[in-house]
């Protein structure tokens, strides 16, 4: 039977709802709850980058295992149960006190995360075939408005609760979770199936392993996944760790909050516009850009850790964040058919969790050894450094040939 053409405008939606819990809140909010529950807890600043590896330990393990159980059952399927993974995550949060259980709730977090996020991005690529990045896109506002929220939310209750009003904003998350579910049960649908295949037929394993073997030999597809491991390995750490480093600067707590929660927003503003950008200039062109500007937002407060240094980094970060997950989201899925769309997004994504998984450990190690932030912010920039070269590198492949229109669905209306 047909999947059913949902409305555009409430699958983007519901699709940004998603996004929000699993990315902004599950994922990247982390470095804003950190302190106080570091100080509630009395965890060390290695304990905490232990909490952070947790989560992209589990994101790391099943994100190829999301990629298949999309491929094979559809991405819909693989949403609501990473949804269901988060929630149950966000409401242990806010009862557990002993570092064991935060650390396996951290990663059913990052397990949520790998089943909902990367079949989202290709399940959402798949409807919009000609408006791929402005869809991912678009998606990708969601995190900004989740940042620019946890911003105002998490100083807001830690004043208001004290010592337990960390506990109230995992609270208030499981809330946000549950709505995503509901949006994505009501509003989330398949793309139909290509034109001339047989649903009631499950590939071989020779199929399986032939467009494996076609993903992950490309080399397009292979740069690409250099470039996301890169960011993910640096925007992780500036996310767990650049609001404790304006703290011990000496950026009052408020106002870095503040700060941060400005970068939400010009991540809500830029999403959609780095998805046209992507989409008209390319996604190498897109991605040097977007790269640049973070090497630039890494490096000033490292030359200039001051409230006007760490004001322009939340501000142009905000500004390209969502252009580096959007160009290269898309670029995942440019070069691949329709069907391996879903498996060459999570392929990209081990890239990204892998570096997830390296860059909170090895930070909260230097900062300990260091006794500061910026040599480690110091080298997130050195990486940035390379994702740009790395991107240049897509500018000068030859363009994708052209597909079948027969082998991807209409776009919604």
């Amino acid at each position: 039977m047909p999947s059913p053409r949902p409305s555009s405008v409430l699958m983007i939606a519901s699709g940004m709802l998603v996004t929000l819990v699993t990315v902004a809140l599950a994922r990247l909010s982390f470095g804003l709850i950190l302190p106080p529950m570091r100080e509630s807890l009395g965890l060390s600043y290695e304990q905490a980058g232990n909490l952070g590896t947790a989560t992209a330990l589990g994101y790391l393990s099943l994100v190829m295992v999301a990629g298949a159980l999309a491929s094979r059952h559809g991405g819909r399927v693989s949403v609501l149960l990473g949804l269901a993974c988060v929630i149950a995550g966000f409401t242990g949060l806010s009862q557990a006190s002993a570092y064991g259980p935060l650390i396996a709730l951290m990663a059913l977090l990052g397990i949520g995360t790998a089943f909902a996020y990367t079949p989202l991005i290709s399940l959402i690529a798949t409807w919009f075939p000609q408006r791929r990045g402005l869809a991912i896109g678009l998606l990708n506002s969601g995190v900004g408005t989740g940042m620019m929220s946890a911003g105002w939310l998490v100083p807001y209750l830690s004043q208001a609760y004290g010592d337990e009003g960390w506990r109230w904003v995992w609270a208030l998350f499981a809330a946000a979770g549950v709505l995503a579910f509901v949006g994505a049960v009501l509003f989330l649908h398949d793309p139909p199936r290509p034109e001339g295949t047989d649903p009631a037929r499950s590939p071989t394993a020779a199929d399986r392993r032939a467009r494996r073997r076609a993903v992950f030999r490309n080399p397009y597809v292979v740069t690409v996944a250099l470039v996301y491991g890169i960011v993910g390995m640096t925007y992780i750490v500036q996310a767990i760790f650049m609001f404790s480093f304006a703290l011990d600067a000496g950026v009052d707590a408020t106002t870095a909050g503040r700060i941060a929660s400005l970068m939400g927003f010009l991540g809500i503003v830029c999403g959609p516009v780095w998805g046209t950008v992507s989409d008209r200039l390319g996604r190498g062109r897109s991605l040097v850009l977007a790269m640049g500007l973070a090497f630039v937002s890494t490096a000033i407060p490292v030359l200039s850790p001051t409230l006007a240094g760490f004001s322009a980094h939340y501000v142009i970060l905000g500004v390209c964040v969502t252009g580096m997950f959007t160009s290269a989201l898309a670029a995942s899925t440019e070069r691949v058919s329709p069907h391996e769309a879903p498996l060459a997004v999570s392929y990209v994504t081990v890239f990204f969790a892998a570096g997830q998984l390296l860059g909170p450990a090895a930070a909260g190690w230097l900062i300990g050894w260091t006794g500061g932030f910026r040599t480690t912010f110091g080298l997130s920039a050195v990486f940035i450094l390379i994702g740009v070269v790395l991107s240049w590198r897509l500018t000068r492949a030859l363009r994708p040939p052209e597909r079948a229109s027969a082998a991807e669905p209409r776009p919604c209306s």
